[in-house]
């Protein structure tokens, strides 16, 4: 008659893929908030960057001229006001009497960083956030 006890099973039950999907589910789940986090901290590493690169030039510039200047074009950038990737847009804000120690430089972010927000360079080195965490969180 009909023997069972030779019968060969190929491939899976639907069980065993539901039980792999929910699995997988709940790894990315976990994981993609974190790999978002990962990005974000990495665009900040070019925001650092690149305040600092602006900072050490309008010391230069402040060398040659003995003034700091707002204007970009001078301060002779790579990309003019914007980063390497474009991620931060550059603003300088000059003011001899404030004690920021005349300049005040601000990254202002273009990937939507709400925890960190626009990151800012004193030209006394004091380093700032606008965004809703602490700035040594950010300028890490």
């Amino acid at each position: 008659m009909f023997n069972t006890q030779n019968r060969q099973h190929h491939g899976f039950t639907l069980i065993e893929v539901m039980i792999v999907v929910a699995i997988v589910g709940i790894l990315a789940a976990i994981a993609y908030p974190s790999y978002q986090e990962f990005v974000k901290r990495g665009n900040r590493t070019e925001g650092q960057a690149f305040l600092s690169e602006v900072a050490a030039r309008q010391e230069r510039y402040f060398a040659q001229n003995n003034e700091y200047t707002d204007d970009v074009d001078k301060l002779k950038l790579k990309n003019g006001s914007t980063s390497e990737t474009g991620k931060y847009e550059l603003s300088i804000v000059i003011d001899e009497d404030a004690d920021d120690g005349g300049y005040t430089l601000t990254a202002e972010e273009q990937f939507n960083d709400d925890a960190c927000g626009n990151l800012t360079l004193t030209a006394t080195g004091i380093k700032g956030v606008t965004g809703s965490k602490a700035a040594a969180d950010c300028w890490k």
